[in-house]
This record gives C-alpha cells, sequence and structure tokens, in this order.
C-alpha cells in the first residue's frame, strides 16, 4: 500500500554537490526529466546520471498544470503515447510506493454543434481502433455523469452530446514529481537544484558537457527536457527548434464540497473544468496569444475563462476565485511533441508537448530514457523526431485533439 508522506518531502532525496562527469545528464527536473532519469536507471541501468534544475524540482510547469489525464487523441501516433502513459499512470503508485491520489473519475469532452457531434463520432471510432476506452453520452447521458452542468437546449452553446472516456481522471503533480525524486535517488541519480545550465561544451559537432551556473559538468550523453525553455537551450547549442513559447495561464476557486464529480472539457465555449481533492475548482483553457516566458497570463484569458465556466455551469456564478498562476509551454507547428535526436551528436530533445505534457509523463520518460541510452528511438518516439518537419508527415493536433489539453 502507497505510503502518506508529508506535504513538504525534501528529506526524501538528497541534495548533492555536481561531480565533474557523468554518463548522462538531464537538462531540466519537471516531470519529463524526472521520468527520462528514473527510466534512464530503472530500465537502462544507468546510474551514473545528473538531473539539473535551474530552481527547484518541479517548480516549473509540473507545479502549475492543471492535472488532467487522459488518452483519447485522434491519431495513432498521438493515442499510442498518451495510452501507454495511461496505462502506466494505473501502475507506477504502487511501482513508486507513493499515493498520486490518481482519481481516474472520467472525462467529458461536450458537443455543441453538429460539426463537433461529427468530429466526436470520428474521434471515438478511432480511439476504439487504437484499444482506448470511448463511448458517445446523450444529453440526458451527460447530465447523469455530471448533474451540475448545464444541459438544458434553451442556450446560446447547448449540449448535444459528449464524449467519454471513463479510465482518464486526474492526479496530484506534487506527488507525481515527489515519488519520481525519491524513485531517482534511491537508485544513484544526483538531483542537482539551482544549477541552471547557460552553454554546452562541444568537440566539433560532439556534445561533450554542460557549462552551468556551478561550473563545467562533462557528459556522454545530454537530454534537453526543458519545456518552454527547449527552444533557448537548442540555440545556445548552435541548433533552432521549430516551437513557440507562450504563458498557459489556470485559475483555482475557493474550497468547496464536492460538486463536481468528473472532468469537463469543452473546445467550442473553450474551457476545462476539475475539481481538485482539496475541494478547489481548477479550471484553464488555451495559451496566451503572444509569444513570451513570463509566468503570468492576461487578465482577459481570466475574463474569458470565467465566463465560459459560467455559460456550462451556472452554479459556479456563486463560487469565488482565489487565484491564478501560469506556465510557459512550448508549442510545435502541428501540436505534437518532439522527442529525439538532434543536429548535434549525442544531444537529445524532449520538447513541443504544448499544453499536454503532464498526462504523457510516463510514456515521456519512457520514450526519452530508451532513445539517450541506445541512441535510437523508442517505436512510441520514432513518429516524433523532428525529422517529420522536412518530410511532412506531421501529426496535426492541433484541430483533432478535442482540446489541445
Amino acid at each position: 500500500m502507497a505510503k502518506l508522506l508529508p506535504e513538504h518531502p525534501a528529506w526524501l532525496w538528497r541534495d548533492p554537490d555536481p561531480r565533474s562527469s557523468y554518463d548522462a545528464i538531464v537538462v531540466g527536473g519537471g516531470g519529463h526529466g524526472l521520468a527520462t532519469a528514473y527510466y534512464l536507471a530503472r530500465n537502462h541501468g544507468m546510474t551514473n546520471l545528473a538531473v539539473l534544475e535551474k530552481g527547484w524540482l518541479a517548480g516549473g510547469n509540473m507545479a502549475r498544470n492543471t492535472t488532467i489525464i487522459r488518452s483519447n487523441y485522434l491519431w495513432d501516433e498521438s493515442a499510442a503515447i498518451y495510452e501507454f502513459a495511461l496505462k502506466q499512470w494505473e501502475l507506477l503508485p504502487a511501482e513508486l510506493d507513493y499515493d498520486f491520489l490518481f482519481s481516474q473519475r472520467g472525462v467529458l469532452n461536450l458537443a455543441h454543434t453538429l460539426q463537433d457531434v461529427r468530429d466526436s463520432t470520428r474521434r471515438i471510432q478511432a480511439n476504439r481502433l487504437n484499444r482506448v476506452d470511448a463511448e458517445w453520452l446523450e444529453p440526458d447521458e451527460v447530465a447523469k455523469v455530471c448533474p451540475i452542468l448545464n444541459v438544458s437546449p434553451d442556450v446560446r452553446y447547448p449540449v448535444l452530446g459528449a464524449t467519454f472516456q471513463p479510465r482518464a481522471g486526474i492526479a496530484k503533480h506534487d506527488h507525481v514529481a515527489w515519488a519520481l525524486a525519491r524513485a531517482c535517488d534511491a537508485l544513484g541519480v544526483d538531483l542537482i537544484q539551482n544549477c541552471e545550465v547557460t552553454g554546452f561544451v562541444k568537440d566539433a559537432n560532439r556534445v561533450v558537457g554542460v557549462e552551468t551556473t556551478r561550473g563545467r559538468i562533462n557528459a556522454g550523453t545530454v537530454g534537453l527536457v526543458a519545456a518552454g525553455h527547449s527552444s533557448v537551450l537548442a540555440e545556445k547549442a548552435g541548433f533552432r527548434l521549430p516551437v513557440q513559447s507562450h504563458p498557459l495561464q489556470a485559475l483555482v476557486s475557493e474550497l468547496y464540497e464536492p460538486v463536481h464529480p468528473t472532468v469537463v472539457m469543452s473546445n467550442h465555449v473553450h474551457v476545462y473544468v476539475s475539481q481538485a481533492h482539496k475541494g478547489e475548482l481548477v479550471m484553464g483553457a488555451g495559451v496566451d496569444a503572444y509569444n513570451g516566458y513570463g509566468q503570468r497570463g492576461s487578465f482577459h484569458v481570466i475574463e474569458r475563462q470565467m465566463a465560459a465556466a459560467l455559460e456550462l455551469f451556472p452554479i459556479f456564478g456563486r463560487a469565488h476565485l482565489l487565484r491564478t498562476w501560469g506556465g510557459i509551454v512550448d508549442v510545435s507547428p502541428d501540436a505534437s511533441p518532439i522527442i529525439g535526436a538532434t543536429p548535434v551528436e549525442n544531444l537529445y530533445v524532449n520538447c513541443g508537448w504544448g499544453t499536454g505534457g503532464f498526462k504523457a509523463t510516463p510514456s515521456a520518460g519512457w520514450a526519452m530514457a530508451h532513445t539517450m541510452a541506445t541512441g535510437e528511438p523508442h517505436e512510441l518516439n520514432r513518429p516524433f523526431g523532428l525529422e517529420r518537419f522536412t518530410t511532412g508527415a506531421l501529426i496535426d493536433e492541433h484541430g483533432a485533439a478535442a482540446v489541445a489539453h
């Protein structure tokens, strides 16, 4: 049974000084970075390994997301990597002996127009072909799953039905990060905080180390897992990534008694809502339109999120907003991730997840670890290499993912 652990478990892992050399370095101590290090050690026996984090562990997007976990993506490649992740989510709490508070309460994707209905039906059939659980619910069935949702036909955006993935849900992001950090430390991985990578040491076109605020560290191989700052680090290594960084914000209400039993997402109204374990309503929408690296968002986005939430849940008119926050997301041209080799030898990258990175934490780490350890892509990430932007083999999830979160 998973153990109950305190809210601030700094004692669960060491805080070592960096050594002069490692077999491998993972740049970025968020969920994907920690998962990469864990699977490098667990699956491939690479324990002479360091994770370098410029701030504190999991203080970036891992601490700033809305924790939705699902796998009901349209395209085969996306469905494969997210379904693999979902299956790992079901196993990891026991494997790591840590309660993630993983709640498989299901996710509803609402349809408000005839085109929404057609797209949703198409996605359900694609999901079933990929053995992803998916079903169509009529408005009265939607109301049974989420009684507080307004399914009246006499509104601006009537609910014509919804797709439903019963195995989807939410997890507590801090617990996920702490569990992975503890497991990495137990396997001998050095988790080095307050150590920003400022440059790369190269021998011709081959990376042999990194320059950091705590000195030079040599490495046999390096993985960039830095989310919204990936493009900045890539330029320091001498190449450009086809990604743009945007602020993405979310918000929570004050704490309330349980009223919202599932996760509701609406692309048309453009909001997604769940209720966290402590009772706060967690809401989010799309990215801010402008590019930037600030961990905050625009006021008009908050206003639109509130208006959208009230369209679907009039009962929320009595709720009080508690706080908002922002993260930095890296968005690729086809809204799909980039995982694989770079033009620089021995340098690998995991980025471009946009707003969907948290749910893919286990599969991203698994695939990235395989790629770094073997020099070859795993079957999960083979379609997501940089070369697709020159071959044209794009995986366009912009319009297909039923709100790309």
